[in-house]
């Protein structure tokens, strides 16, 4: 069934366009929603647009921009019900996370809300060196203008948030472009922005392909990037972007370490949650998992029972399921191609691997080569790898000798280890006794190596989009 969508967000303004894109839903494959598709016109609309409202909206003060925050949050939660139902339908996630995502949505903008009301800057001990004698000094942050936000489809609420509302905060304009498989969530975000007060141009929404989204890129308007999606992708951005500042969110093969001093009980259902809910489609999916030896065969043991008894598969608007539809069926297709390849490399399947709808199961390998590419690369799926270790220096360097480095969990009751762990790990967070599935929307976010450039998080994304400017006074 087909239902009606807003239209384009540009300057204010809801555009009307010819060109129109299906939505489906990944579940059951009907056309859900035509969503009218921008072009190379309709960009440079919105870029113009962002541009011309940043001279006003950056004079805003604090306690205004935070109070329109406010009222966004205000917005989403009296429309609480029409988000979930939207992120079901397009993304296919299962319905106990889709609710969980617009209160963390919530939670985003809340505290983009704070942070707005504080000051973010320092004193300058000029005279702490014989020159600055005679002088006092300060530096604080400024916003830099127009930035471009590309998002993708795993998260279609709460990732575009992460854009939007430190660029509220920041007194900053913005045109975002959703992904084109869940476009529907961010336009219905685009009408609660409306409805709270943003000022038209700040924030505007177009829907269009990647080949017409160029110009976000390279638009001397345009003073910042930040992406969510791909390595390929992003850091082709990256090298085409030039002077602008750029935040790049990208891939991951999350490893995560269970140590012989764990507590067991505790970290299976964790780590069978973190590996295959929402159908493992998030670049902190739990994917590689390091047991150390003396106890890999009771934690293999009870994850598997964890899963034929808690990780259910199907419907994403049963509030059971936890693993739903992959997001196409060429996605879908493309994971059962690298399982086969797996286990032609001599990978052995403990559960799961079978197909039901456009459903993968969840699905554990063991034996698996590390240069396989089910362990070398992002999965993107349903998919937990394991791996026996002897001594704790050998899981570190397992869950290192990969080209992403984005967060990482290890499960011990040694503090030494978890420090050194800390120490070791070439990640952007380390979480202990916790997986790597595990963020909070005001801790810093954010990768190494191929895993991603700069740090999202309310505050740090907030910082990424300002400049520091010093202010020197001489006496």
């Amino acid at each position: 069934m087909t239902t009606s969508v807003p239209q384009l967000l540009v300057g204010g303004r809801w555009l009307s366009t010819t060109e129109r894109l299906a939505v489906h839903n990944p579940f059951t494959g009907d056309i859900i929603a035509r969503v009218p598709m921008g072009n190379a016109e309709t960009i440079d609309l919105a870029i113009g647009a962002a541009h011309e409202a940043f001279p006003k909206v950056r004079a805003t003060p604090a306690h205004m921009r935070a109070a329109l925050i406010e009222k966004v949050a205000h917005g989403i939660e009296a429309r609480r019900a029409d988000f979930v139902q939207t992120i079901v339908a397009e993304a296919g996630k299962p319905v106990t996370y889709a609710e969980a995502e617009v209160s963390r949505t919530l939670m985003t903008f809340r505290t983009a809300a704070e942070e707005a009301r504080r000051a973010h800057g320092e004193l300058l001990a000029i005279d702490a060196l014989p020159p600055g004698e005679g002088h006092m000094g300060m530096a604080r942050r400024f916003p830099i203008g127009v930035v471009s936000a590309i998002t993708p489809f795993n998260f279609p609420l709460n990732l575009v948030a992460h854009k939007v509302a430190p660029c509220l905060a920041t007194g900053n304009t913005m045109v975002v472009k959703p992904a084109t498989k869940t476009p529907l969530t961010a336009l219905l975000l685009a009408e609660v922005l409306v409805e709270a007060g943003v000022p038209a141009g700040q924030i505007n929404v177009v829907t269009c392909s990647n080949d017409d989204a160029h110009r976000l890129i390279t638009d001397e308007r345009v003073k910042k990037v930040t992406f969510t999606g791909s390595p390929a992708v992003g850091w082709r951005l990256k090298a085409q972007c030039g002077k602008k500042k750029i935040t790049l969110e990208l891939g991951g093969n999350a490893g995560c370490i269970v140590h012989s001093d764990a507590d067991v009980a505790a970290a299976v259902p964790m780590i069978a949650l973190g590996g295959f809910a929402q159908a493992g489609q998030s670049c902190i999916s739990v994917q590689r998992v390091a047991v150390h030896e003396s106890i890999y065969a009771d934690f293999r043991t009870r994850l598997v029972d964890c899963i034929r008894e808690k990780i259910k598969t199907g419907d994403p608007r049963d509030p059971a399921t936890i693993v739903g539809p992959m997001i196409t069926a060429d996605a879908l297709d493309a994971i059962c191609k690298r399982i086969e390849a797996a286990k032609a490399a001599g990978a052995k399947v403990v559960h799961g691997g079978g197909v039901s709808g456009q459903c993968l199961e969840a699905t554990v390998l063991e034996d698996v080569p590390p240069t396989c590419d089910l362990c070398a690369e992002e999965a993107f799926a349903p998919i937990v790898t394991l791996h026996r270790y002897r001594d704790f220096d050998e899981a570190l360097a397992f869950v290192n000798d990969s080209h992403f480095g984005l967060q990482a969990g290890v499960f011990t009751r040694d503090l030494k280890l978890a420090m050194k762990a800390y120490e070791t790990l070439e990640v952007g967070g380390v979480l202990i006794n916790q997986v790597p599935t595990f963020r909070v929307e005001n801790m810093p976010y954010g990768g190494v190596k191929d895993s991603g450039f700069g740090r999202e998080g309310v505050r740090y994304a907030m910082e990424e989009m300002t400049e520091l400017r010093a202010l020197v006074m001489k006496l």
